[in-house]
């Protein structure tokens, strides 16, 4: 969990910083932090969008210039031709709905994450999907 950790620190986001690893037989496979796209300007250039409209924490993910860490994991292992297959993700968060329907399409077996996140459809999925997900806690 502590490269994890050290992944967010490169997050760009100004409200949460988050990270997440890929791995499979105890390789990392691809790595993800939350920030805007490749190219883009980062939410520290331009502002928060979510703070600017007062979108409370787990609302309307739609309206933010950014992809969560866990996206961003999963994209560099396809854009890379790595397969993650049956592999575990570690985060320093639990992951959002929209980034459990990736994970469990993404063939990921386990989710490890560290700090709680309160979207209770998303830990839904996951359990109805056979996903094994553990807290971490040193």
């Amino acid at each position: 969990m502590g490269i994890t950790r050290m992944v967010a620190k490169r997050s760009t986001c100004m409200r949460r910083q988050v990270g997440a690893l890929i791995v499979k037989d105890k390789r990392i496979l691809a790595t993800g932090y939350n920030g805007a796209p490749s190219g883009l300007k980062h939410c520290e250039e331009v502002g928060c969008i979510r703070e600017d409209s007062n979108i409370p924490s787990g609302e309307r993910h739609e309206l933010c210039r950014g992809l969560h860490a866990e996206q961003n994991a999963i994209i560099q292992a396809a854009r890379h031709g790595i397969s993650i297959k049956d592999s575990i993700l570690y985060c320093t968060n639990s992951p959002c709905v929209i980034c459990a329907k990736m994970i469990i399409n993404a063939g990921i077996k386990e989710v490890i994450y560290e700090e709680g996140y309160n979207d209770p459809l998303a830990m839904s999925l996951l359990e109805e999907a056979g996903i094994k997900v553990e807290r971490f806690r040193e």
